[in-house]
Order: structure tokens, then C-alpha cells, then sequence
């Protein structure tokens, strides 16, 4: 059992594919070191279609997700965050709430899958690489050294897992 639980929030905008594919990979690899949590700061009150269809496909937990406004998890009595990353550069660029107990922040920008246009064979395979971006970004994650690694230290290997394969140009995404 690990000595400590971290509390863990994705953020987007819409909070209906990125941040929701990073909860749910993050449910399930952090093996119960982590507490994953998704919200948007426009949330659109419904999870894509395809998060969902991805998600299962490759074995990962799709069940009680929703679109949510992130001001849930900066209200009194919300979990206190150990860590906040933006996976979409709008909300990147977006003033977020002040969030209790100041968690370590850092952007993990991945292309918006869901602004992919065509057929539905088109959209699930933007779904399935952001997915795989994420999961290796998450991988890389739960891989630190959370009780050993000073803050500094942390705070930089944040940094350059924002930068691994998949990272979104600012301001590239919609």
C-alpha cells in the first residue's frame, strides 16, 4: 500500500475528450498512488462518444465520467490537488481558480482529437494517438520519484513530460 495518496486534476476546456482519457489511463496505471480527476473551465456536459469507445477498447475503466466545470475542485470541502496539468493550450492560456494548497502545475498540451473532422474511422484514430500520447506522458508520471525528488526537480521532469512526442504547439489546438 503506498504511503501516500496523490490527488491528480486534468484540465481542458470542454472536458469531453483529452482530460477524460487522462483521468480514466491515470484510474487505472497510477495502481492506486493516485486519485485522477478531470474538469473543464467551458465544460460542454458530455463526455465524447469516442473517449469512451477508445478508452474501452484498450481496457480502461469508462464508467461514472462527466463533463464538469473545474470551479468544483477550487470550492470549499473540494480534495486538495497535489497536481494540475492543462492537456489543452486554451486552457493553458486560461486564468484557473487558486487552487488550495498550491499543487504543482505543468502543461501537457496533446492535439484535440475531437476537433478531427471526417469519418468516424478518422475521428477514433485521433481518439486512440491522443490516447497513446497520454499514456506514455502518464507513464513517465507515475515513473518519478514523488517521496525522494525535491520540489524543483519535480517541478522541471513536469515540464519535460509536457514536451514528450505528442505535445500540441501553443495555441495549435481548438
Amino acid at each position: 500500500m503506498p504511503d501516500r495518496v496523490y490527488n491528480v486534476l486534468f484540465l481542458c476546456t470542454g472536458n469531453t475528450a483529452r482530460s477524460i482519457l487522462a483521468e480514466s489511463i491515470l484510474t487505472k496505471d497510477g495502481a492506486g498512488r493516485f486519485r485522477a480527476f478531470s474538469a473543464g473551465s467551458r465544460p460542454k456536459g458530455v463526455v465524447n462518444p469516442f473517449a469512451l469507445t477508445v478508452l474501452e477498447k484498450a481496457g480502461y475503466p469508462t464508467e461514472g465520467f462527466r463533463s464538469k466545470g473545474w470551479e468544483e475542485f477550487a470550492a470549499p470541502g473540494a480534495p486538495v490537488m497535489d497536481f494540475v496539468f492543462t492537456v489543452c493550450d486554451n486552457a493553458a492560456g486560461e486564468a484557473c481558480p487558486v487552487w488550495p494548497g498550491q499543487p504543482m502545475t505543468a502543461h501537457w498540451g496533446i492535439e484535440d482529437p475531437a476537433a478531427v473532422e471526417g469519418p468516424d474511422i478518422r475521428k477514433e484514430a485521433a481518439f486512440v494517438t491522443a490516447l497513446r500520447f497520454m499514456k506514455n506522458r502518464i507513464a513517465a508520471f507515475t515513473a518519478l520519484p514523488m517521496a525522494s525528488i525535491d520540489k524543483m526537480a519535480l517541478g522541471n521532469s513536469l515540464r519535460e513530460i509536457g514536451r514528450l512526442d505528442g505535445a500540441s504547439p501553443l495555441g495549435g489546438s481548438k
